[in-house]
């Protein structure tokens, strides 16, 4: 494929609008768009857990960590929440198979601070997230329990010849 490729990914303010090809934000139940989303879970196996990522599972540059791979869950949808440090998080929508090197324009990555809750929708495409500091993020996690057989990975730079730094 030749030498690989790195592009600029800036992260950004998470906000409603901004997430949402990758899923929702959820919002306090006397808002009026709660319940608005539904969760699915194919498998009738929804689970809650606390999971960590540190900084060193990913490479670095002097810019920002490297997001070479994504991953993402066919049967269900997930929902993320930091709960002690500020992490970056990179996503692309459910519909993108990386089969046209056009697909990785539609990759964004975002900022999420502790207490910031998210949901996926099945499907979306996500790496992290991970944390900006040496302190590792602990997350609030909802997702499928059977997750590690419904964990899809694309390599980006087999797929498409890129990869992407994430600028906090």
């Amino acid at each position: 494929m030749g030498a690989e490729r790195s592009m600029p990914l800036p992260a950004g303010a998470m906000s409603a609008d901004a997430w949402a090809p990758f899923g929702w934000l959820p919002v306090d139940d006397t808002d009026p768009r709660d319940a608005t989303y539904t969760y699915e879970f194919q498998w009738a196996d929804a689970h809650v857990n606390v999971i960590s990522h540190a900084f060193d599972e990913v490479e670095h540059t002097g810019r920002g960590p490297v997001c070479r791979w994504f991953y993402r869950h066919a049967t269900h949808t997930q929902v993320l929440m930091p709960l002690n440090v500020e992490a970056v998080l990179a996503v692309a929508p459910p519909d993108v198979d990386f089969s046209d090197s056009a697909d990785v324009e539609l990759a964004r990555a975002f900022r999420v601070r502790p207490l910031e809750s998210l949901a996926l929708h099945r499907g979306t495409w996500h790496w992290g997230p991970f944390p900006l500091g040496a302190e590792p993020v602990r997350l609030f996690n909802v997702q499928g329990k059977r997750y590690a057989e419904d964990n899809t990975r694309v390599d980006l730079f087999e797929r498409v010849g890129v990869s992407f730094e994430v600028l906090p």
